[in-house]
């Protein structure tokens, strides 16, 4: 079996940091969101992938990801360009997937338990086809099934106004090679892009067998800023173990606190859980809960909780900071003595003076 993992996309709702670099190696837990998924990948015991670029900085995954040696797996690239749909990203990996069974991960989903049980029902399944569902608020944005009396899967909805149910589809799909055929057949949506959803569709039609299982555990579609905090804040609650690697001098530090090696707390409080990464320097500062901060970043006088701060960022004289996605080399400096409590979301090489 192989993996595609989907890397495209503009990134617009999380812009500025988007105007830098892709969105899905924006960190969640001082790791990219894609790196995750390409971790579950891995997980299921495949060993050769996919990485499908777009156009917003396809040289910076290639940076990060090489050729997959450091992850004990061989990754090649192929560029989809304008983004056309997931049913067109999909058409252009015919050749990499030869007479292999393969998964397709859209490189900005997390699941709670990953994908690797439901890998095993497809295979033993012998399935065409099979798809994620997941029961949510408000199934109206998304791929949505439809079931008859028997709970059998009879028809996909994209994005319907009067959902058949809550279910929705989620960015992950299985597939044997013959979904290449139906894609073949595909017509552009009203969005100019050939559906996913619409594919799915097309197999049941013709009588493909289609399978379908319900997630369970969480999962996220880290598509906005406040999605990014709350996979972030869910990650170090559920995966992050107390290891101090760096130095503490004259601190507290108290829960699950990963301080990683080269990191020197002074004067300050550190109250997990939350990641403190390489060469970081925090002083006379507190570090709350469900905060990460990015390799080589420095927090002077300041106080930051449920944010994430990326690497080479520089804050000084804080009051309060929550609820903030802070850039590379971004730099956020207070002048004033005012005592405020800031919500912020500052792209790369920003400087912020407040």
């Amino acid at each position: 079996m192989k993996g595609v993992l989907l890397h495209g996309g503009m990134g617009t709702r999380l812009r500025p940091l988007t105007y830098s670099g892709p969105k899905q190696l924006i960190p969640v837990a001082n790791k990219p969101v894609s790196q995750y998924v390409l971790e579950d990948l891995i997980r299921t015991g495949i060993c050769e992938i996919s990485i499908i670029l777009g156009e917003t900085f396809p040289e910076f995954v290639k940076m990060h990801y090489g050729d997959g040696s450091k992850f004990g797996v061989h990754i090649t690239y192929i560029y989809q360009g304008k983004p056309k749909g997931i049913a067109h990203a999909i058409s252009l990996c015919k050749n990499f997937v030869g007479d292999d069974r393969f998964v397709v991960y859209l490189g900005d989903n997390l699941l709670q338990y990953g994908i690797e049980a439901y890998v095993k029902r497809f295979v033993k399944g012998d399935f065409d086809a099979f798809i994620l569902l997941k029961d949510v608020e408000d199934p109206t944005i998304f791929g949505v099934a439809e079931f008859d009396e028997d709970g059998g899967l009879v028809r996909l909805v994209e994005k319907p106004r009067v959902p058949p149910s809550n279910f929705a589809v989620i960015g992950v799909y299985m597939f044997k090679p013959v979904v290449f055929d139906i894609i073949k057949d595909l017509k552009p949506s009203w969005r100019g892009e050939y559906e996913i959803t619409d594919t799915i569709q097309l197999m049941l039609e013709r009588g493909y067998k289609v399978g379908y299982d319900f997630v369970e555990g969480w999962w996220l579609d880290t598509g906005k800023k406040d999605d990014i905090l709350y996979a972030n804040a869910l990650i170090l609650d559920e995966r992050i173990e107390r290891r101090i690697l760096g130095k503490v001098v004259n601190s507290k530090v108290i829960g699950r606190v990963f301080l990683d090696e080269g990191a020197k707390i002074v004067n300050s409080d550190i109250r997990g859980p939350c990641i403190i990464g390489k060469n970081c320097v925090i002083e006379n500062s507190f570090i709350g809960p469900y905060t990460s901060i990015g390799d080589t970043s420095k927090v002077l006088n300041s106080s930051i909780e449920y944010s994430i701060i990326l690497s080479e960022a520089v804050l000084e004289g804080v009051d309060r900071l929550e609820e903030s996605l802070i850039g590379k080399h971004a730099k956020v400096i207070k002048s004033s003595k005012n005592r405020r409590v800031y919500k912020l979301n500052i792209g790369d090489y920003s400087e912020v003076i407040i």
